[in-house]
């Protein structure tokens, strides 16, 4: 399935029927881009934290229906 469909498909599970797909898809596309852009503009944190960041920009895909793929399959 593609990110598109993807978010479709979860904003759709949560309810969210009050806006055109493509708007739905927007809007939580632009949110999920801000937070994977707080995320990597974070300098708090040394090379070695790099994982961590993008263990959260995994995540953040992951919260609006999209998997990690295989990398991210740890269990």
């Amino acid at each position: 399935m593609d990110l598109y469909q993807e978010i479709l498909l979860r904003q759709l599970e949560k309810g969210s029927l009050d806006l055109s797909a493509e708007k739905l898809v927007e809007m939580t596309s632009y949110q999920t881009l801000k937070r994977i852009k707080a995320i990597i503009e974070d300098d708090s944190l040394d090379d070695i934290a790099c994982f961590h960041k993008i263990e959260k920009i995994v995540c953040a895909l992951e919260k609006i229906g999209s998997d990690g793929g295989n990398r991210h399959d740890f269990g």
